[in-house]
Order: C-alpha cells, then sequence, then structure tokens
C-alpha cells in the first residue's frame, strides 16, 4: 500500500530554478528565517516574485495580457 501525502493534493506544481542574487539580498533573507517571517529562501524569493507580478499586472503586464495567455 502506498502512502499518499495529503499536502501534496493541494499544492501547486512547482518549478525549480537556479538564481543569483547579490549578498546583502541573502542577509536580509537570513534574518526574516530567523525572525519566522518566512520558511525559507524559496518562500521568502516565492513572496517577492510574486509582489513583483501582481504589481507589474497592475501596471504594464495587463497592457500585454500577460496574465490571460498564461491561463491556458
Amino acid at each position: 500500500m502506498v502512502k499518499k501525502d495529503k499536502n501534496k493534493k493541494n499544492k501547486t506544481p512547482m518549478q525549480n530554478i537556479t538564481i543569483n542574487i547579490p549578498n546583502n539580498y541573502d542577509v536580509n533573507i537570513q534574518k526574516l528565517i530567523k525572525k519566522g517571517l518566512v520558511a525559507n529562501r524559496s518562500e521568502a524569493i516565492r513572496i517577492a516574485l510574486g509582489d513583483y507580478l501582481n504589481k507589474e499586472f497592475n501596471t504594464n503586464l495587463e497592457l500585454l495580457d500577460y496574465f490571460n495567455k498564461n491561463k491556458e
């Protein structure tokens, strides 16, 4: 019998990427982790990227119909 992870069913599929960030970004991300504001680097970067994309959507990306193309 194979055990199913209940949490995996509701998770959004993720893509692994490699990025390079300035050292001071990582230092500040580590501070957020130590304060318990984010669980790890990936979460911090996902939040920051999501905030950026939402901001851009409200200005430039909406004009390009970016999000409607990605819903398909």
